[in-house]
């Protein structure tokens, strides 16, 4: 399977997957939290979206609190494990996708919706990494 088909799964069930594997709070909650104090003192008039907020944060690096750091690092840490938790699912999913789910267009949760509608067409093997990432049950 091409990287560039991996990265439009993990795409498609980022949105999904990453709630769901993840039984944590939000990391933009997280960050909107820990940095409170940094984003209004800061970042206050900056535009929402497209990550100007973390660049902004960035740019006062050298005035950001511990708990501010922390939860910087604390959401960054959410985001890797949801990474690797989804890649992980590509990986052992990758022939049952194309199989299964082919005419499918991913993104807002389709391509697991589809995995999950197919049953026992879907290998072991991915519903064994679905169930482990907390997509659906083992």
């Amino acid at each position: 399977m091409s990287k560039i088909f991996k990265m439009t799964i993990l795409t498609g069930v980022v949105a999904v997957g990453a709630s769901v594997a993840l039984a944590q709070q939000n990391p933009l909650e997280i960050v909107q939290d820990g940095c409170k104090k940094e984003i209004t003192e800061y970042c206050s008039n900056v535009t929402p979206g497209q990550g100007r907020g973390l660049a902004c944060l960035y740019a006062h690096g050298d005035k950001l609190s511990g708990r501010c750091e922390y939860a910087l690092y604390d959401a960054a840490a959410q985001l890797e494990r949801a990474v690797a938790a989804l890649t992980y699912v590509a990986n052992e999913c990758d022939e049952d996708i194309e199989e299964q789910c082919a005419s499918v267009e991913a993104g807002e949760g389709r391509l697991v919706a589809c995995l999950s509608g197919a049953g026992e067409k879907v290998s072991a093997r991915c519903r064994a990494a679905m169930g482990d990432v907390g997509l659906a049950a083992k």
